[in-house]
This record gives C-alpha cells, sequence and structure tokens, in this order.
C-alpha cells in the first residue's frame, strides 16, 4: 500500500485530473448499467409495475445520472479555475514583493553618497571631539536564494530591517557592487556601536525568516579607536565589503551554508548573523 501512498508534490495536478476522471467514470457506468438493466424489465416485459409510474421514475433516474455528471464536470471546471487564479494572485504577490526589494535598493543612496556623507561627519567629529562609528553589514544568500529573482526581495527586507533600527540622525547606503550596507553613528563610541549591532542583528535575524534566506556578517569600524582619517577608514570598509560580481541580484554571491554562527563580541549564538570589530 505504500506505492499507492506515495506523494510527489510534481505530480498533484495529474493524479487530482486522474481522480476526478476516475470518479465520473465510475459513475457513468454504473448509471448506464442500472438503466439498462431497468429498461428490459420496464419495456420489454409486461408485469404489474410496468405503467406511466414506472417509466417515468426510469427516465427520472437517467435525468439524475446525467445531472450529476454534469455537476461534477462543472465543479471540477470551478475548482481548476479557482486554483488558476490563486496561482495567478500568488505570482503576482511574489512579483510585486521582488519589485518592492528592487525599490528599496534603488532608494538607497550608494557609494558616492557614503564618501560624501563621511567626510561631512568626520570633519564634524574631529572638529567636536566626538567619536564616530562605521558598520559593514555583508548580506550572503542562502543556496537556495542565491541566483534567483527571490535574492533582490532578500536584500530588500535586510534594507527594511536595518532602517527600522536606525536613530534618525544615522545614515545607511547600499554597495551594489558589493552586495553590502555600510551604516554611519555619528556620535557613537565603539561600546555604543556593539550595542547597535545587537539591535541590527536582530533585525536581520527577523527579516531573514525560518529559511533563512540569507545570512548577514556584521563589522564595527570606530573613529578614533581604530583609524584617523578618511581614507583609512574608506579602504577599511572596501575591504570588509569586497566587490562581488551580480551581487544586487545574488547571481554570483557565495552561498553561506553554515546556519549558526557564534558573534565574537557577545558570545552568544546567532543564526546566520555574525557580528566582528575590526582591530
Amino acid at each position: 500500500m505504500r506505492v499507492f501512498d506515495r506523494i510527489d508534490p510534481g505530480n498533484i495536478e495529474r493524479r487530482e485530473r486522474e481522480l476526478w476522471l476516475m470518479a465520473i467514470a465510475v459513475i457513468a457506468i454504473l448509471a448506464v448499467g442500472v438503466a439498462l438493466l431497468m429498461y428490459f424489465h420496464i419495456f420489454a416485459h409486461a408485469f404489474v409495475l410496468t405503467g406511466s409510474f414506472v417509466r417515468t421514475v426510469f427516465f427520472a433516474f437517467c435525468g439524475l445520472a446525467t445531472l450529476l455528471i454534469a455537476y461534477l464536470v462543472d465543479r471540477h471546471m470551478v475548482v481548476r479555475h479557482l486554483r488558476q487564479q490563486l496561482t495567478e494572485a500568488l505570482e503576482r504577490n511574489v512579483a510585486l514583493r521582488h519589485q518592492a526589494g528592487a525599490d528599496v535598493l534603488a532608494a538607497l543612496p550608494g557609494f558616492h553618497d557614503f564618501q560624501d556623507r563621511m567626510a561631512m561627519e568626520f570633519l564634524r567629529a574631529a572638529n567636536a571631539r566626538e567619536p564616530l562609528s562605521v558598520v559593514a553589514v555583508l548580506i550572503l544568500p542562502s543556496a537556495v536564494v542565491s541566483g534567483t529573482a527571490e535574492a533582490v526581495s532578500a536584500f530588500g527586507d535586510a534594507g527594511n530591517a536595518l532602517k527600522r533600527r536606525l536613530r534618525p540622525e544615522d545614515s545607511i547606503f547600499f554597495l551594489v557592487g558589493s552586495g553590502a550596507f555600510v551604516i554611519l553613528l555619528p556620535g557613537v563610541n565603539l561600546a555604543g556601536a556593539r550595542q547597535s549591532t545587537s539591535r541590527l542583528e536582530e533585525g536581520l535575524l527577523d527579516a531573514s525568516g525560518a529559511s533563512n534566506r540569507f545570512s548577514a556578517e556584521l563589522q564595527v569600524i570606530n573613529y578614533p579607536q581604530h583609524y584617523h582619517t578618511v581614507r583609512e577608514i574608506e579602504a577599511a570598509v572596501l575591504c570588509l565589503v569586497p566587490e562581488r560580481p551580480n551581487a544586487a541580484t545574488g547571481q554570483g554571491v557565495p552561498a553561506k551554508k553554515e546556519t549558526g554562527v557564534r558573534t565574537q563580541e557577545t558570545g552568544r549564538k546567532k543564526t546566520g548573523v555574525r557580528s566582528q570589530e575590526t582591530a
């Protein structure tokens, strides 16, 4: 019996169609067989029950069997039409979600904007003798998502998750060539940057979902703890988020296989998210 209980998701449509055909065929065969057996007794032999009432019952049975078969065929067509509409609606929702992710990435400023904002914030921090922190977030799509349109949606969800965890004075940038986000945290020292990184990790874990669509590596750069010039910070960011071909679409991006990565700064176990401090 296990042979008949084996279910292949790719054959569900064909199996359902075969079940409908079998049900209609069985009903049709039984109806025709009963009608033939009744016909000879009603029309070929004269006995007490033969009369207009019995013949009316016979034709009513034939009509009822025909209506039943027609009803089954109609229900099958309706269910098939509704399922087709549901499939089209799901495809439209997926397309809209992918387009929303692409719009989110297109709305984020790029690397040149990061350079301009970085120079301005660094000058302000140097004159006011305040710290300045930079968080580089490298997004790595999973093996299932990488190379598909779902990668764009994953990048967009990651960007939305990061923006929701930032302060109004913080800035976020998307580097298309590397598929990474860079976040500027003005006036935040190294300890505060670590706390912000923990909040960002939680948001990315929620955005990744139960299927772990992507993993993320968060790395912190701080002025004046690590570097003392704008050029050094920009060079460090470029080293942390190297160029990757077609990173924005998920093509050519190495898929991360590990699902649990230890956070080095806090020592906590995080699923698919790693935070590092640049020495």
